[in-house]
């Protein structure tokens, strides 16, 4: 037995048409397929709350199921069989436009809805800023209110006037047999106005391009994609319509010594042979603004990596900070004097393979796998 279409939305039978249209929005958001991949019970349920909801918004039919009860939409009832099927005009595409329209920033049949489109800004900061952050000005070209008519579209000292069409409603009927079809006002657009008399420095768009100055917080630990929302600072609506959005997409720019990863930095450091064989110790600058003293032992190895902890970036608000990572490459010594190579070939003679036991242990296996081919 189909449950009552009252019951399906959770509300009374006294409910008006705005807390029909709060409990189908709150309901068909929550069992939305696209919410619940894969689904079978959340799918259903949500055609029974587009049934339901299809019903009683419309006066006519939330009469008739009143009195017959769902009697009104079976054969030769209200609609011929599902009079608030997902293949009938006003079906799932008028529903999905209502509830997500809004929501996803796009536009009503009609342009009932005049909402601004969103922007998009590019900021390109260094990694010294994001260690720190910093505040930003920026200047973003974007259509806002015009100051003559206030938005309205109309000439200063005028205001739009009521459609005769649709009586403000932005909605007209049709009768159609039993049916009654509802469409888009032709006259006004869906606006439920239209204007006389338009503004002439916004040829009655309610809105003017112009370069606007802005402030934008850079917080301290942002990354390489981070995006940042300014609600509202947008392009201006149509005609007095909200405002859209300012998103600002963050790059950082290459660093002349760290490589970034995550909270963690990398620094790649030459030292001589002489100080990777004998040891020593060197400075490196960080990005607080102070110097790290990195000690190296006697008999360090190329790529051997130090850490630093807590030298790394911020995490992005988070009271936490990542590590510094020095790696050393061993450089070869080049333009030799003649005392210079004369030294280094002594010393070459007098080393062992205790001297270089990866290069001895390597050549000794080379060689141990080179005799197992004449066995």
């Amino acid at each position: 037995m189909k449950a009552c279409y009252y019951e399906t939305l959770g509300v009374q039978k006294s409910a008006d048409d705005k807390e029909l249209k709060v409990a189908f929005r709150k309901l068909a958001m929550q069992y939305h397929p696209d919410r619940n991949p894969g689904d079978g019970d959340a799918e259903r349920k949500f055609k029974d709350i587009n049934e339901a909801y299809e019903a009683l918004k419309d006066p006519q039919k939330r009469a008739a199921y009143d009195r017959f009860g769902h009697a009104a939409f079976e054969q030769g009832g209200f609609g011929g069989g599902g009079g608030a099927g997902f293949g009938q005009a006003g079906g799932f595409a008028d529903i999905f436009e209502d509830i997500f329209g809004d929501m996803m920033g796009g536009r009503r049949r009609g342009g009932a809805n005049n909402r601004g489109a969103d922007l998009r800004y590019n900021m390109e900061v260094t990694l010294e800023e994001a260690f720190a952050g910093k505040t930003a000005q920026i200047r973003v070209p974007s259509s806002m209110v015009c100051d003559d008519c206030a938005g309205s579209g109309a000439k200063p000292g005028t205001q739009p006037v009521t459609c005769s069409m649709c009586s403000g409603s932005g909605r007209v009927r049709a009768a159609q047999g039993f049916f009654s079809i509802e469409r888009t006002c032709p006259q006004c657009q869906g606006r439920g106005q239209t204007i006389a008399d338009p503004c002439r420095k916004c040829s009655g768009q309610g809105r003017v391009t112009e370069e606007r100055a802005l402030s934008v917080n850079i917080p301290a630990g942002i990354e390489d994609g981070t995006r940042i929302r300014l609600a509202g600072e947008g392009e201006a609506g149509l005609r007095g319509g909200p405002s859209g959005d300012l998103y600002i997409f963050l790059s950082l720019k290459p660093h002349e010594f760290f490589q970034r990863d995550g909270a963690d930095l990398y620094c790649k450091v030459p030292i001589s042979m002489t100080t990777a064989a004998l040891g020593g110790a060197f400075e490196v600058a960080t990005l607080d603004g102070t110097q790290t003293r990195v000690k190296v032992p006697d008999g360090t190895q190329h790529g051997r990596q130090f850490r630093m902890k807590g030298k790394g970036m911020p995490v992005l608000r988070q009271n936490q900070v990542g590590d510094l990572y020095i790696q050393v490459a061993v450089e070869t010594p080049q333009n030799l004097s003649k005392r210079q190579r004369e030294l280094l070939e002594e010393f070459e003679e007098l080393s062992s393979t205790e001297n270089s036991p990866q290069s001895a242990g390597f050549f000794s296996r080379m060689k141990d796998f080179f005799e197992s081919f004449g066995n």
